[in-house]
């Protein structure tokens, strides 16, 4: 009996951490999650995940890789570097599995893992040059250029959440200022909509703390006809659209894909970051670069994506 082929993606985020059973055409045929527990050594993260995987019906599978994604993961080092929300400095995360397998493993972060999954199960499969951009709590981005993610010499390029976008502009988790992220994200929008609410109070929003007040309340009030939120998704789509008409001028990607929470914003969004990005771009590529919705789940595109790094891994 031949058994099914599988490549392991585990995610690795602040709060929980997902893995699951990949097969070559992205079908998730077993997942699972756990608690992180950043506050305790990686090692025991990483002994949990080999007995979570121990229970996962490996003997129906053949296994090829474990692909993980993670934030400041290093694909050439193998490591998480001092990442934001988890306790730990350098933790070697080929060492920490490969005490426990013998196959392929391989690491990169977690907006350059959304990026191979959507190449490889999404909207760009096909596509050879494109850039993935993720609009959550921050900015991340995975750029592909003639087929292959861009890496750069150290493992950190593709980081476009990290150009600056205003001059003294707000202060970014990074410690410089005016970041992209800072302004196009879920954070960034509700900062957008304090800043508007001190010149107008004509809005359902003035009702909401700092604490309270989210990029979904500001959807639904947008959808409503709400004035500041349709002004705040306006200024987002602004920021986000000349930064992405810069972006186009270095890679002339086929298309620009987003993903995360803030792109469900929809005919919200997307219609003005393309009309923004236009009003901006060089003219040789006008009408050329798509503004498209990931074609992945989010519940499973952190598993996708981490995968797809090993079926890309086994491929070259």
């Amino acid at each position: 009996m031949n058994k099914t082929e599988v490549a392991i993606g585990i995610d690795i985020g602040g709060t929980n951490t997902v893995l699951g059973m990949v097969s070559r055409n992205g079908k998730i045929l077993e997942k699972t999650s756990m608690p992180t527990n950043a506050d305790k050594p990686a090692a025991e993260l990483f002994e949990r995940i080999y007995n979570e995987i121990k229970i996962l019906n490996l003997e129906k599978y053949k296994l090829k890789g474990i692909g993980v994604g993670a934030p400041n993961a290093n694909y050439y080092s193998g490591c998480i570097e001092t990442p934001p929300n988890l306790s730990w400095e350098n933790v070697n995360v080929i060492d920490l599995l490969s005490k426990y397998f013998d196959i392929p493993i391989a690491l990169t972060n977690d907006a350059n893992a959304a990026a191979l999954g959507e190449m490889l199960f999404g909207v760009a499969k096909g596509m050879k040059n494109f850039i993935e951009i993720t609009l959550g709590t921050g900015l991340g981005s995975g750029i592909v250029v003639n087929g292959k993610l861009v890496y750069g010499h150290d493992g950190f390029a593709g980081e476009l959440g990290h150009v600056i976008v205003k001059e003294n502009g707000r202060k970014c988790g990074c410690g410089r200022k005016g970041c992209l992220e800072t302004y196009a994200s879920a954070t960034g929008i509700v900062t957008t909509v304090f800043e508007l609410l001190k010149n107008s109070n004509d809005s359902v929003l003035k009702n909401y703390s700092s604490e309270k007040l989210n990029s979904k309340i500001i959807f639904e009030a947008a959808k409503n006809n709400d004035k500041i939120a349709l002004e705040a998704f306006d200024f987002t789509a602004k920021i986000l659209g000349k930064a992405i008409a810069n972006a186009v001028a270095i890679t002339s990607p086929e298309a620009i894909i987003l993903f995360g929470g803030l792109a469900k914003a929809g005919n919200l969004l997307f219609p003005f970051v393309k009309k923004y990005m236009e009003e901006n771009i060089l003219n040789i590529f006008k009408n050329k670069v798509k503004i498209l919705p990931s074609g992945l789940e989010e519940s499973d595109a952190a598993i996708l994506g981490s995968a797809a790094l090993i079926w890309e891994e086994i491929s070259k």
